[in-house]
């Protein structure tokens, strides 16, 4: 009996130990999570609202946790001031220009504070400073979008319904053209004509690419040194020269064709029978009468030349004829 009355105080001893042990754990677990024993900075931020915001709830940035809500109060009757506290060590993050906005840790978690954006330039924000704040849409306002939205897509949704319909039943000129096979042939001849004037599109570009190629090639060319184009387009003595003789070769260009009018001119001259030439060429009375004359002629000198061979032998001026030889 003494021995279990002794042991008992013993007992209950060491359970009030466990106790105070975990105690001081749960305290230092749930300080780690709300950074209680962390030293931090206060800063303020102004909401229209808040959206079930609550006091210890997280204040994230850039997904990590930074500090958490310390104290929500109204401000200016209207608006929700709402006080953070995050860690020290994170102030030179947040910036000056930094903007901070309510959201949620999952699509129907709690509720957190998300700051976020700020120049890299821009100072720190100080101590008890006021946030910049992004106005965002309530539950309420989302859901009248949504409803908009459905509203809208159920209108278009029945606008096409009745376009299918009239285009099923033949109605308007797309349900014509889809359900007429006359129109249908004509409509895939003229798609027909359309790929080939397509095609003459591509093979006209090829041909220009060609042409180009071409082009080019020959532009290379003008600009070796050495070739004949090239001194063409920058030897100015050659280029004279061959200025001179293209004058020269027009001259002459000129001079022929005024040697060729002139040759016409002498053509016309001998068809016209007002002149000599021109009536011995065309009149065949004339040629005949001049054949006869000059064969007249040709039969007078034969005869002429016997009468001087038969002179040369007569007697009485024989002896003429021979001294005159003899000299």
């Amino acid at each position: 009996m003494k021995a279990t009355k002794n042991s008992r105080p013993v007992i209950v001893g060491i359970f009030i130990l466990l106790g105070i042990v975990i105690l001081v754990v749960a305290v230092f677990t749930l300080g780690g999570q709300k950074k209680t024993f962390v030293k931090g900075y206060n800063v303020n931020a102004v909401f229209d609202d808040v959206s079930g915001l609550q006091a210890g709830n997280n204040v994230w940035l850039s997904g990590v946790k930074i500090g958490t809500v310390k104290h929500i109060s109204f401000y200016n009757n209207t608006k929700v001031l709402v006080s953070l506290n995050l860690d020290k060590s994170i102030a030179s993050h947040i910036h000056r220009d930094a903007f901070a906005k309510i959201g949620s840790e999952s699509l129907i978690g709690n509720k957190i504070v998300v700051i976020y954006g700020g120049t890299p330039t821009a100072p720190q924000i100080p101590e008890n400073a006021f946030l910049n704040v992004e106005k965002a849409l309530s539950t309420d306002e989302m859901l009248a979008t949504l409803q908009s939205n459905n509203q809208n897509l159920l209108a278009i949704t029945s606008s096409f319904k009745s376009i299918s319909r009239k285009i099923d039943s033949g109605s308007g000129t797309i349900g014509y053209l889809l359900n007429n096979e006359t129109m249908a042939k004509k409509l895939n001849t003229s798609m027909n004509s359309l790929q080939a004037t397509m095609n003459n599109f591509q093979a006209a570009s090829q041909t220009s690419k060609a042409v180009l190629a071409s082009l080019e090639a020959f532009t290379a060319r003008l600009n070796t040194e050495g070739s004949l184009a090239n001194k063409l387009a920058t030897d100015t003595t050659l280029f004279n020269v061959l200025k001179g003789t293209l004058t020269q070769l027009r001259d002459v260009t000129t001079t022929a064709s005024q040697i060729t009018d002139n040759l016409k001119a002498a053509s016309d001259r001998l068809h016209d029978t007002a002149n000599v030439p021109g009536v011995l060429l065309n009149d065949v009375q004339a040629g005949s009468a001049l054949k006869n004359t000059i064969m007249n002629l040709e039969n007078g000198s034969e005869k002429l030349n016997d009468d001087l061979e038969a002179v040369q032998h007569n007697f009485l001026l024989k002896g003429y004829f021979k001294k005159k030889n003899r000299k």
